[in-house]
Order: C-alpha cells, then structure tokens, then sequence
C-alpha cells in the first residue's frame, strides 16, 4: 500500500486578475481526517474543486494510492474514488432520499424496448447504505422532510455507496447544533475505522482538536506547511493562517452608546404561535445589542418580522420615537433599518451578479441620472470605495460575487448597508463559516459604525463572540425574553441558564 491515499504535488490556477494556487502541496495518510485550514481566499476550496474536477488546473498532479490519475469532471472523480459534501449542499427536496442518492446514476431494468428506473433495487441499495452510516432514514421519504445535518449524512452515505476513498467535507458543520456535530463526528470516525481518508475544511479549532490527525495550512494560495495536530498549538495555527500573531481574538469594546433610543418594541408577537410573542426591548445609538439563545429561539424570526419578511399578529416597533409599518423589508429600510441575514448564500448575496451590483442593489434610488437611468459612475465610485474601506479582496467590481471567499462575500453585503445608511443594523451570525482574521476585520467594522453612531443588533450563536462583541445582551428560549445581561455581568454561564428557561 502506497504511503499517501492522496497527494497533490505542485498544483496552480489561475483567474482573470488573480492567481488562486501557487504550488500547493497536500499529502493525506490512508484512513485519517486531514484538517485543511486558511483565511477565506486562502484557497482552500479553489483546490478542492481541482482534486474534484470541478476546475481544471494548470500546473500539478495528482496521485491516488500512488497512481498519477487526471480527473476530468466531478463525474469522474466520483469513478475514481473521490467524493464531495460541500459546504452549501443542493439537494432536489421534492424528490426521495434515494433518488437523491442516485442521481445520475439510476439502476436501470428493461421493459419492453424501454429502459426504466428500478425503484425496487435502488430503494434497497439506498436503506442498505443508510444503515451503513447509521443513519436509517426511510429511503423513499423526501429529502426535504429532512433537517441540513440529515441531508449531510445522506450526502456522505452516497460518497460511501460509491466506495469513496477520500471524502472531502467542505465546512460541515457550519449549520449545526451541537448534537447533530456529534452525530457526525460519529460517521467520521466509523469511516476512518474502515480506511476512508477526510479532508475536513474548517475554521473551529475545538472540532479541529477533537476529529483531526493532521492540518496543512495555506495562506494567500501558497502552502505553509503540514503538522500532526498534536504537534502545534492553537495559537501556532493562527499565527500561521494570517501571517501575523492575533493578540487579541476580539478588538477593545468602546463605550459608544449614547442617551437617544433608536428602535423600540413592544410587546411583538409572532402570527405563528410557536414563534416569538410579546418580545419588548430598546436599542440605544451607538449600541452592540447582542441576542443569545439556543437553536429554536426565534431570535432570527423576531428579526425578519421587524425587517418586514414575516407578518406580526399585534405590537409595535418604534424608529426614533415614531410607530412604523413594516409590511416589506421596502419599508423596513425606508425607516432606516438594514438587515444582514443568516442565510448567506441563500437570502445574502446575489450569486450570478457582480460585487457592483450586490452592492448598489438597495440603494439604487440614490444614483438614478434621468428617469429610470442610473448613473454608473457613480455606483463604480461608490464600490471602489468600500472595496479599500473593507479590503474586500477581489479583481474587480464586475467580479462576480459567488467566486468570492465567504469572508469577502459577508464583507460585500456589510458594504450594501453601508452604501444605504441606515441607523439600524440587525446582523444575523455575521461572521458564520469565516476564518479568525476576516472575523477580526467584520468585529473592527462593527465598532467603527458604532463610533458613526450607528446601532446594531447581533444575533450569533458563538458564546464567546457574544460576549466579546456586544454591550448587552438579551436572551431568549422557545419565543419568549428570559433575561438580559450587562457586559460585566456576561458569562456563558448566565447565558446559557437563561437559554434553557422554556418555563
């Protein structure tokens, strides 16, 4: 048996404007996790989609269990042994988990002259390789019945259905609860006792320490080095990732909160009653308001609805003193209100537009010349503005935004809001799926609008983000508030005794 199960040797690609891989290597042991870790627009995901044919590259090779093989499409990478789970999984939620499974790849039966999909067998061969992964879900239920962990198992149980011999799991956990972070963790670690070798990309450090064997770090598309985990430190691995020693993980908080009361609420209630009710709280100028709970505590809910994207039963929300109608977020943001959502990709970006356009999408009004025309002038002066203001690193403004890091993309929607002004800024897991440095430089945005006199609510499920970024904080359980602490008084533990209150 060959040393390596994989190995990258030299690999390089190129874009129009920038250069994404400059001579990678990457040597990963047969039936190890290898963590693979870097800033966003490290190139951690430009050279997985290599190994996975998803991009072809121009210099390097490729060798598994010794053998120079060259993948053509992820097709082909499939064939040969290689697998995917990516990070933003594209299910088909109207059809069945096994057909999910099998796409592409049906079992066939004839009929007559005809070839047909033979529900029976690919059925059978589904619940089989479910069990496998100790997951036995019903394989003809749809998929869309399931939670994202759920789909992430039947993503995992297809790589193993084609006897994978090198899972790539792109962030895996970047939307999940603790418990269904151990259900995976548990999958992982019976796919390393039969051989399969994981390439685990992610920015946790605890689950780096508790799943991985080895960590290669890059930095800026060029290769800094692989360890075994037990070898280096937290603070090593940091200091490797951004190039420069991060003395503090959060910047100094400021006292910036002034007197005048922004947004009020009172007495909200959701039209669902399982979502939040009677939910009442003040928002200062020049506040962090962070809101903790655990998942199912409609914090994001209780945002959309004051956003405009879910309908209140009764209630009000009040922008300097005066009632509002927010039937649309239109109307949330004429009141001066912006919204970074949770859902990046889903409801952030605007994937197949350019970073211009992500940008100037909610402030558009503000540059019309006559008419319906827009002065483009204008918009480009506006973009290049927050591309230096927010080091968004990006060839261009016609870039488009879906090729961007997560980090950058975060940084480009942060540069919307500030493009409209508004006095409010609700930011929902602002720094989600983004590395220790990019998190560093969205924390120093924050106070910075803080020192400009605008007020942000933060909802974020990392404790220790909450405590270090926030002047107070208001916790919530099953919909309702069930307490509020100041910054001297905050500690996971207070927090997470209020997050459990579901009297």
């Amino acid at each position: 048996m060959a040393e390596y199960r994989l190995e990258m040797k030299g690999v390089c690609k190129s874009f129009p404007g920038v250069k994404a891989l400059d001579g990678i290597n990457l040597r990963v042991r047969p039936g190890t996790v290898h963590a693979l870790m870097g800033e966003n627009g490290a190139g951690k995901s430009t050279l997985m989609k290599c190994l996975f044919g998803i991009y072809k590259m121009d210099e390097g090779e490729i060798y598994l269990d010794g053998q120079k093989m060259t993948i053509l499409n992820p097709d082909d990478a499939l064939h040969k042994g290689l697998a995917m789970v990516h990070q933003e999984l594209q299910p088909i939620p109207e059809r069945t988990i096994a057909e999910n499974m099998y796409l592409g790849r049906y079992p066939l039966k004839s009929y007559g002259p005809f070839k047909v999909i033979d529900h029976k067998t690919m059925n059978e061969e589904a619940a089989k390789w479910l069990e496998n992964v100790k997951m036995p879900y019903d394989p003809k239920a749809k998929l869309g019945s399931l939670s994202i962990a759920q789909m992430q198992s039947v993503e995992i149980a297809k790589a193993v259905s084609m006897s994978a011999k090198v899972v790539i799991l792109d962030e895996p956990t970047s939307s999940l609860t603790d418990n269904e972070v151990e259900a995976l963790f548990r999958i992982v670690r019976d796919l390393k006792s039969r051989g399969v070798s994981m390439i685990y990309i992610s920015h946790k450090m605890a689950e780096i320490r508790e799943i991985a064997d080895d960590i290669t770090i890059m930095r800026d598309g060029t290769y800094v080095g692989t360890w075994e985990v037990k070898d280096i430190s937290d603070d090593e691995i940091v200091r490797q990732m951004v190039g420069r020693e991060l003395t503090n993980v959060y910047p100094p908080m400021e006292n910036t909160i002034q007197d005048e009361v922004v947004l009020e609420v009172k007495d909200l209630c959701s039209i669902h009653e399982r979502s939040f009710q009677h939910i009442s709280f003040q928002l200062k100028k020049g506040e962090i308001l962070g809101f903790g709970g655990l998942v199912g505590a409609q914090r994001t809910e209780l945002m959309e609805a004051i956003f405009g994207m879910r309908h209140i039963k009764s209630g009000e929300v009040l922008v300097h003193g005066k009632p509002i109608q927010v039937s649309r977020p239109r109307d949330a943001i004429k009141d001066g209100i912006g919204m970074i959502t949770e859902d990046r990709r889903g409801t952030g970006i605007l994937g197949c537009l350019s970073i211009a356009d992500n940008v100037s999408i909610s402030s558009l009004n503000n540059y019309l010349k006559v008419g319906p025309m827009l002065d483009t002038g204008k918009i480009e002066a506006l973009v290049k503005e927050n591309v230096a203001k927010l080091s968004i690193k990006t060839p261009s403004s016609k870039t488009l935004i879906q090729s961007l890091s997560g980090g950058n993309q975060q940084k480009v929607i942060i540069a919307r809001w500030l493009a409209n002004n508004p006095d409010v800024l609700i930011m929902d897991e602002p720094t989600r799926g983004i590395d220790v440095g990019a998190k560093y430089e969205i924390y120093q945005i924050m106070i910075e609008l803080t020192r400009q006199g605008k007020s942000i609510i933060m909802i974020s499920s990392e404790m220790p983000e909450l405590i270090g970024m926030s002047h107070r904080i208001l916790v919530m359980c099953a919909g309702k508030m069930t307490g509020e602490v100041s910054d001297e008084e905050a500690t996971q533990e207070n927090i997470m005794s209020m997050a459990t209150q579901f009297n």
